[in-house]
């Protein structure tokens, strides 16, 4: 198959073993973004199969109905950024493994990276020594503060493991059913959604970005947070209400630790999430490491042979199949 990889911008996947399941095929990676949907359907023209990489790229109507040759589109987990019912109106078959039970334990260290860095201020303390004026402050110490985890997912559920182990008490947030879960499971859970703002020294939020969750964290939630308290975001910017972040980091009294923005790749250094002192901010590489990769698109690839085969797996909308 003529198969076309979207936004491997560092061009890791040819040197992962995963990319020998690809042997056979006629494939094109692509290592830069393209977010025209005219421009990138001219890129495309030729594909008989798209690789993504998780949502970097918007794949819309305006893009699937150009592309005349495309009969699958082969990628991993979640999917609000592909527009289903167009895809099977166009005869593409999305294939998606939802890995049930296996948690990005790589988002999870990074959740982790980013509260210690925060707290013992990482990145500012060696930028300090780099310029010769050794340390620049004083950091804190995590054990015996308080971790509020909202969602009660794989990803939290790997977080709160790694809190335990360095001291902090954890307790949780989640939709009603979420909480149900976690009270069975004997977690603390708080007694409201105020207290669980008002009494977390960190939150951290872990939920998935869906209609119904977008914009769930409030700026009611944010104003109930004490101050100097720490808002961890590795989740999803859609999350958290529009500007609600921007205007309570704006008046100083919360920090923040960011992976993900309204906007990516985001490259306007005056974004106020950017220019804040109060945010540590990365560039949405909670999954991006060499072995999260591999695991990836070693299910992403073998769905692509799978079509090749005839019998293809994981598959989202199986009427376009049909």
């Amino acid at each position: 198959m003529r198969v076309h990889i979207l936004d491997d911008w560092f061009d890791t996947l040819r040197t992962l073993p995963c990319f020998e399941l690809l042997d056979g095929h006629d494939v094109t990676v692509w290592t830069d973004h393209e977010p025209d949907a005219a421009r990138l359907a001219e890129r495309v023209a030729s594909a008989e199969a798209l690789v993504l990489f998780r949502e970097r790229t918007r794949i819309g109507a305006d893009l699937l109905d150009r592309l005349e040759n495309l009969k699958l589109i082969s990628q991993r987990s979640v999917y609000p950024h592909i527009d289903v019912d167009a895809c099977t109106r166009n005869g593409v078959l999305l294939c998606s493994n939802m890995h049930a039970g296996t948690p990005s334990y790589a988002a999870a260290e990074l959740t982790l990276a980013l509260i210690l860095s925060s707290y013992r201020q990482i990145p500012e303390q060696a930028a300090s020594l780099r310029t010769g004026d050794w340390q620049m402050g004083v950091g804190r110490t995590l054990r015996g503060r308080t971790l509020g985890l909202y969602g009660y997912g794989r990803i939290a559920k790997a977080v709160a493991g790694y809190a335990q182990a360095i001291g902090l008490a954890v307790q949780w947030w989640a939709s009603e059913a979420g909480r149900a879960r976690a009270k069975a499971d004997g977690a603390t859970v708080a007694e409201s959604r105020q207290a669980f703002f008002a009494t977390s020294d960190i939150v951290s939020l872990h939920v998935r970005l869906k209609p119904e969750t977008r914009g769930i964290v409030t700026a009611a939630d944010l104003a109930a947070m004490r101050p100097r308290s720490l808002l961890v975001n590795t989740s999803r910017a859609g999350l958290i209400a529009p500007g609600a972040l921007e205007e309570e980091i704006a008046g100083g009294r919360i920090q923040a630790a960011i992976d993900v923005f309204d906007t990516e790749p985001l490259r306007d250094t005056a974004h106020p999430l950017l220019a804040s002192a109060n945010v540590l901010a990365t560039p949405h590489i909670g999954y991006v490491t060499e072995d999260e990769f591999d695991l990836q698109f070693s299910d992403i690839f073998e769905q692509v042979n799978a079509f090749a085969d005839g019998a293809p797996i994981h598959m989202i909308n199986p009427e376009a199949w049909g």
